[in-house]
């Protein structure tokens, strides 16, 4: 092992074991759900304006505040099923630290303590999630315990994964959309979900989506990296008024004079 390899493996030790917390670090006052987080998302990389970004449905109130995490210049990350939401902080950390996402999905796997969850079984074999770092490269994990369908299928910068499903279409018609769909990185994931549903979607039925996309200084005014973050919480119909809102924000976007340094075509905008 040479030294730069010595070195990423003595970071990635000291951050796993720095980013371990307590199971009890899980938001008071939210009953665990017995079947998981029946999810599905996708993460995409749009290689023409370097925006990252990722989407997510479910049969849950407010799945954005669990599934989705991102950085500019660092990468993209869902954390979903049987969930631990810490990967998602913690993936981010061993990205900055340089290492590969097929390295990091190892390296959380390898170290969940599988503490369980408020005197319950939450099993690390039942956890699905996916990381994808600055340049479009991922790797996902569905375990052995994810309650079926589960799965993920890989695509052209896109990986799209999910649980409690109708079926493998879900998460194959997401690629198929995904790599098809014209114009920016957020109409692509929304045209996502919207195959992701077409395929059957989470058995349970909708309930909530979230959007979010980042890209260095690209956001609404100073220092911002966040370009996009959105959620539609509690609606029958949350892809449908995912895309509104996302058709509104591209149209704004569309309708600046110049774009800033570094972020032409960015959500639509000018180039």
């Amino acid at each position: 092992m040479d030294r730069k390899a010595r070195a990423l493996a003595l970071v990635a030790a000291l951050l796993l074991t720095f980013l371990r917390g307590p199971a009890s670090s899980v938001v008071s006052g939210q009953d665990p759900d017995p079947l998981g987080t029946g999810t599905f998302s996708i993460l995409g990389y749009d290689p023409s304006t370097g925006e990252l970004g990722a989407a997510v449905q479910s049969r849950v109130f407010s799945v954005g505040n669990g599934v989705l995490w991102g950085e500019a210049d660092t990468g993209i990350v869902a954390t979903q099923a049987i969930v631990d939401v810490s990967y998602g902080p913690k993936a981010l950390a061993l990205l900055r630290a340089g290492m590969t996402p097929d390295a990091i999905v190892k390296a959380l796997i390898d170290s969940d303590p599988d503490p369980g969850y408020r005197g319950q079984p939450w099993p690390k074999a039942g956890r699905q999630f996916a990381v994808m770092d600055a340049k479009g490269r991922y790797a996902a994990y569905t375990g052995p315990e994810a309650t079926k369908w589960a799965g993920h299928r890989s695509g052209k910068f896109c990986t799209a994964q999910g649980n409690i499903l109708a079926g493998e279409a879900v998460v194959a018609n997401m690629v198929k959309n995904f790599e098809e769909t014209e114009g920016p990185l957020s109409l692509r994931l929304v045209a996502a979900l919207e195959g992701g549903q077409a395929g059957g979607g989470d058995t349970r039925g909708q309930q909530s989506a979230a959007l979010l996309i980042v890209k260095k200084d690209c956001g609404v005014w100073l220092h911002n990296d966040t370009v996009l973050r959105l959620q539609v919480d509690d609606n029958p119909e949350p892809i449908k008024e995912l895309r509104r809102v996302v058709e509104k924000a591209v149209e704004n976007s569309t309708r600046a004079r110049r774009a800033a340094p570094g972020c032409e075509g960015v959500n639509g905008g000018p180039r």
